[in-house]
């Protein structure tokens, strides 16, 4: 069934004064998510937050839509406010050893490249490389890879399945920042098999900032510990008339990463963006995407620049002798939104983008 995209793109009120093709900085909310936000707070009104332990039964049912979303489990997934908390998450759970590596891409988003390198004073070691390189820089030493699905500033997607399979000859973990890339590309968990897999909602999966999930695979729950502790650890923690006061038994599910409080009403949002995604489909999503990636591509290039051809959501054009950070301000001020990342300027369109606002980026960089 084809894709009515003109009505999808009438459900994201900011299109209507802006030409937007800045999805890798900020995804655009749909009014639906608005609506779901608004609800949860009416409802916290009506009810005077009486039934509080009702809404991480609402948790367990968006727990499963993103595991039909990505191709996982229910328990496979734990809520987070940010990737950099999934990657705090996983680095601090490990027990690290002098000598051991932590390799990323170079020029991969800072996440990637600041956290390992706070693990050098334990003698842990951070190695970046290029693509053409990684292969041969995962050594004997190499304890865990951290790589983006998609890069922020040159949109380059690495084969992650390729990557995974040769990782788990190695013994060697993966973990993904899924960030810049799922929502608008299809993810399979099941075929992947990353050890962990963080998602901040705030670009692709067009949710407010703040709503986020990780992905953590049974082999890496069995070995990695909480480093977040709170009345959520113990396993019978829905017991709020007597909560327990020993020491935590944990459950095997990923939730138990959570330890407290997670925000309500930012996940309501992410659960309506979810259901539209699963509406139109995410090989339709995708499909859409890349088809105006491509077409992105082909009318920076009529412009002069020089465009790489990735398989990606991100389109990065660099002019030679223009300052992009001053055509994006340009382009900023006839209301038409793009970014500039080192150099490149960076057009990043998702699904409620059309034709029509290629045209207007193109008449006025014209």
């Amino acid at each position: 069934m084809s894709v009515d995209w003109e009505a999808v793109r009438r459900e994201f009120p900011a299109l209507a004064n802006w030409t937007y093709l800045n999805t890798a900085t900020f995804g655009q909310l749909p009014r639906r998510g608005t609506e779901a936000v608004a609800k949860h707070f009416q409802h916290r009104d009506e009810l005077a937050c009486a039934d509080f332990l009702d809404w991480f039964d609402d948790l367990e049912r968006l727990r499963w839509k993103i595991g039909r979303l990505i191709h996982c489990t229910a328990d496979d997934i734990a809520f987070i406010p940010n990737a950099s908390t999934a990657l705090g998450i996983l680095l601090a759970g490990l027990d690290w050893k002098q000598g051991d590596r932590i390799l990323t891409l170079e020029h991969e988003f800072p996440n990637n490249l600041y956290a390992p390198g706070l693990l050098a004073r334990a003698g842990v070691e951070p190695v970046e490389c290029t693509w053409e390189r990684f292969y041969d820089s995962v050594d004997s030493r190499t304890r865990l890879v951290a790589i983006s699905s998609a890069n922020y500033n040159t949109g380059f997607a690495p084969p992650l399945a390729e990557i995974a399979e040769v990782l788990r000859e190695r013994n060697v973990l993966l973990y993904i920042d899924g960030t810049q890339s799922v929502g608008a590309l299809a993810f399979d968990a099941s075929r992947i098999q990353p050890d962990m897999l963080a998602v901040h909602g705030y670009k692709w999966m067009i949710s407010p900032n703040g709503a986020g999930f990780m992905y953590v695979h049974p082999r890496l729950r069995e070995r990695l510990r909480p480093n977040v502790l709170g009345w959520r650890s113990h396993r019978d923690w829905r017991n709020v008339d007597n909560l327990h006061h020993g020491i935590p038994e944990l459950t095997g599910t990923a939730e138990k990463y959570e330890g407290g409080w997670v925000p309500f009403a930012l996940l309501c949002a992410l659960e309506a963006a979810i259901d539209l995604m699963l509406e139109i489909g995410p090989q339709a999503i995708e499909q859409r995407v890349l088809e105006l990636a491509a077409k992105t591509r082909a009318m920076l290039r009529e412009k002069g620049a020089s465009v790489e051809e990735w398989r990606s959501p991100i389109v990065a054009a660099r002019f030679e002798n223009r300052d992009v950070s001053a055509m994006a301000r340009e382009l900023k001020e006839k209301r038409v939104l793009v970014a500039a990342r080192r150099g490149q300027l960076r057009v990043s369109p998702h699904f409620y983008n059309n034709e029509q606002d290629l045209e207007m980026l193109s008449q006025v960089l014209r």
